[in-house]
């Protein structure tokens, strides 16, 4: 996860239709004393938004991974309910150049099964912010597993935790409050919340085509501040850090993606680097537990107004999750340092023999 920029995309041989919106993409810093929002007024370039419905219009750099040419893109996704259940619409890729968005109602299932590489690929990195319903639609979905994330979400909270800042179960920031925290962009992302009140009105709102002038840029909006962030954080970032937010990025992209062979066929967790190793206070394994629970007793892990949940999640340093209304609904998933982990674990199946 190297923090310099990323050359250039190599484009496909089939030409791109000119591109009918523009938009600005922050860049990293050139001097630590410039400051971001100095950055972002003065020396955001201008770049192309491409609606793509065909694979021929995505780099090839994208298209074909190679070790020859890594790359860093921003990544997210729009769907009609973000899960399993619901209906992928669009796949945003901001790379520095240009900003993409993957018509997935369009192009339908053969163009997003040319992304497959990409987003299954060790040589790309996406970056995204929160990536556990985004991967898990693409693997219900599509069959794609998602790899190689550096999450902005859990970046944050590593960030947080260096400067001794204690994080509160289920304190999680939103990416727009992350882009109005001024260490990073200090913007206010007034426009995410009208398209909130949208999708409130009609769930379909991704569905609808030709996409509106405010679905191309809410959804390149989405993606554009990433890559600035990225090198925001992996400037701040250590070491083991760095480790942390690997491994469990990872566990993100299969936390609700259960199947039958214990994610066999996902790719391997990252290992703890050796230099990580001979310190004697270095890391702990992490790990993913998930918790079958019997139906109808979900609202006993839970309890009164969640506070059964919450004081397991306090007394344990590993993040649980429920799928709730999204689903699955019968499971609990247990991330964190193996020990803590199996602790929760504990503690959740002493739940359900207590009542």
């Amino acid at each position: 996860m190297a923090s310099s920029p990323s050359p250039p995309p190599r484009h496909s041989s089939s030409p791109t239709p000119p591109p009918s919106y523009i938009t600005h993409l922050p860049i990293a810093p050139s001097s630590p004393s410039r400051s971001s929002k100095k950055v972002l007024e003065e020396e955001e370039p201008r770049v192309p938004i491409h609606v793509v419905t065909k694979a021929s219009q995505l780099p090839v750099d994208f298209l074909e991974p190679s070790p020859q040419s890594k790359i860093v893109i921003g990544f997210d996704c729009e769907a009609v309910d973000l899960c399993r259940y619901g209906k992928l619409c669009i796949i945003q890729l901001a790379f520095p150049d240009a900003i993409y968005l993957v018509d997935a109602i369009v192009g339908g299932d053969v163009l997003i099964q040319a992304c497959k590489p990409a987003l299954e690929s060790d040589y790309i990195t996406k970056v995204i912010h929160d990536c556990k319903r985004d991967s898990e639609a693409l693997y219900f979905q599509f069959g794609i597993k998602l790899n190689n994330v550096v999450d902005t979400q859990i970046a944050y909270s590593l960030i947080e935790e260096q400067e001794g800042q204690k994080r509160l179960p289920d304190d999680y920031i939103s990416l727009v409050a992350l882009l109005a925290d001024p260490r990073y962009c200090g913007l206010s992302y007034v426009d995410k919340e009208e398209v909130r009140v949208l999708l409130r009105q009609d769930p379909k709102f991704w569905t609808y085509r030709p996409l509106s002038e405010q679905m191309i840029h809410s959804a390149a909006d989405d993606v554009r501040f990433l890559l600035y962030i990225y090198h925001q954080m992996m400037a701040k970032l250590t070491e083991r850090s760095l480790w942390h937010l690997a491994v469990r990025g990872a566990l993100y992209c299969r936390c609700f993606c259960v199947n039958s062979n214990d994610y066999a066929d996902w790719p391997s967790l990252p290992p703890i680097p050796d230099m990580l190793k001979v310190d004697e206070n270095g890391p702990e394994e992490e790990i993913l537990s998930v918790l079958d629970v019997p139906k109808g007793k979900m609202g006993c892990i839970i309890g009164k107004k969640g506070a059964s949940i919450m004081a397991i999640k306090e007394s344990c340093n590993a993040e649980i999750l429920i799928g709730g209304a999204r689903g699955p609904p019968d499971k609990v998933f247990i991330l964190g340092p193996a020990k803590q982990v199996k602790k929760a674990e504990a503690m959740l199946r002493g739940r359900l023999l207590y009542i």
